[in-house]
């Protein structure tokens, strides 16, 4: 008997969203489960931390270095084996007992090397699974953004849960399930898209897609964005946020709700993306939303409102964020050539990666020298600088012939 899979059965644009959704879980699993793992057998922040470290920098690495392979080989066979390798990494986790801090860190890396790709891989399908669907690329690029934010909101929860009810190893199981989907559902999509074979080597295919990305003034300004804010973004959850929850007298529930409510209220407004995307004004919508989205957050910690405030304050900057990132990512899509989609994607996302493993620190190094208060309000203006300058350095007209659509998503940081 022919299995089919779950792609095949449902679409492609279904099974895309699907592989997505799996792989986003399990990789938010693992946001929460890996670090308790090491705290509850080593005891020790530093090594903790250090695990966050293993899994991001080759993850932004292999993203920068693997574009032409992107533009060589099928996208969805990039994404099937990216996943199955994560699975098989964290499923050999879940078996080893008490694993060794060198384990635990050697996975950390596989599943990061092997994440970036994959991720970028999805990226890379989403205009051919939305053509193919007949829908606009908006939409699509909403629905898939409502996935991640819903896959952000649900899957530390429930790795938190296993871990309480299950152990460790319990999450670890799940997780390694996920990815295993994540690979039969990415396998079976069958969206058509272009490739285009380069000439030259690797080398000079990289440096092609890097010159393409420097010399489009738009997509530079929105890059440097983005490397900003999720820059800012990681100093503030990671250090400013539990920081200002302890100071008031709050515990680890209110960082937690807060990011809740932020992600959770995103998933509505990209819905609405999917819906109305294409008949927004793209600047309006883009300064309004990020405005409300980044900078609100922290100007009522820097207010010192109080906790039902500064969760209700998180909820509608969760509106913002929904709506604002299904068009900044419809407008990257759209404004690079076929030819370049896989270089030109995976070296945004790298950018937009490369500064959070840097973020905690810098947060860190804020808040000794200018106090708590102090830094809510520098971070609030630089904020505010780096989401206004694309306003008027980004062309945000909708081209007339969106046939040339190629991939280039932006990862914003996962809430």
């Amino acid at each position: 008997m022919t299995v089919m899979s779950p792609a095949r059965m449902f679409g492609p644009l279904t099974g895309l969203l699907l592989a997505q959704g799996s792989a986003l879980t399990a990789n938010r699993i693992l946001l929460v489960t890996l670090p308790w793992l090491v705290l509850t057998s080593t005891g020790s922040p530093t090594q903790t931390g250090l695990i966050a470290t293993c899994q991001v920098v080759p993850f932004v690495i292999v993203q920068a270095l693997s574009g032409p392979l992107l533009d060589r080989v099928s996208a969805r066979h990039v994404s099937a084996a990216g996943d199955f390798v994560s699975a098989i990494a964290v499923a050999a986790l879940a078996m080893s007992g008490t694993p060794p801090l060198w384990l635990v860190a050697a996975i950390a890396m596989v599943v990061g090397a092997a994440d970036g790709p994959a991720n970028a891989a999805k990226a890379v399908l989403v205009p051919a699974a939305t053509r193919a669907a007949g829908q606009p690329l908006e939409r699509g690029t909403g629905i898939t953004t409502a996935v991640e934010r819903a896959a952000t909101a649900a899957g530390p929860a429930l790795g938190g849960l296993l871990i309480a009810t299950q152990g460790v190893h319990g999450a670890l199981r799940l997780a390694a399930v996920l990815f295993a989907l994540a690979s039969l559902t990415g396998l079976g999509i069958t969206a058509h898209r272009r490739r285009q074979i380069a000439d030259g080597g690797y080398v000079k295919q990289l440096r092609e897609g890097a010159a393409f990305l420097h010399s489009d003034t738009s997509l530079r300004a929105i890059v440097a964005m983005i490397v900003a804010s999720n820059f800012i973004d990681q100093a503030f959850l990671t250090v400013l946020l539990p920081v200002w929850a302890r100071d008031h007298g709050l515990g680890a529930e209110l960082v937690g709700l807060a990011i809740s409510a932020f992600a959770t209220a995103s998933v509505g407004t990209a819905l609405l993306a999917a819906w109305i995307g294409n008949k927004l004004p793209r600047r309006h919508t883009y300064l309004i939303g990020f405005t409300i989205s980044g900078v609100s957050r922290l100007v009522v910690l820097a207010c010192g409102a109080p906790a039902p405030v500064v969760l209700a304050v998180f909820a509608v900057a969760g509106l913002g964020s929904g709506l604002v990132n299904p068009i900044i990512s419809a407008l990257t899509y759209e404004r690079v050539p076929v030819a370049l989609h896989g270089r030109v994607n995976t070296l945004i996302t790298a950018w937009a990666w490369s500064g959070i493993p840097f973020g905690g620190l810098a947060g860190a190094a804020m808040l000794s020298a200018a106090g708590l208060t102090t830094s809510l309000w520098c971070c609030s203006f630089a904020y505010l600088v780096a989401v206004l300058r694309p306003g008027w350095r980004v062309q945000w007209h909708r081209p007339p012939d969106r046939s040339r659509a190629a991939p280039a998503p932006l990862e914003t940081a996962s809430v």
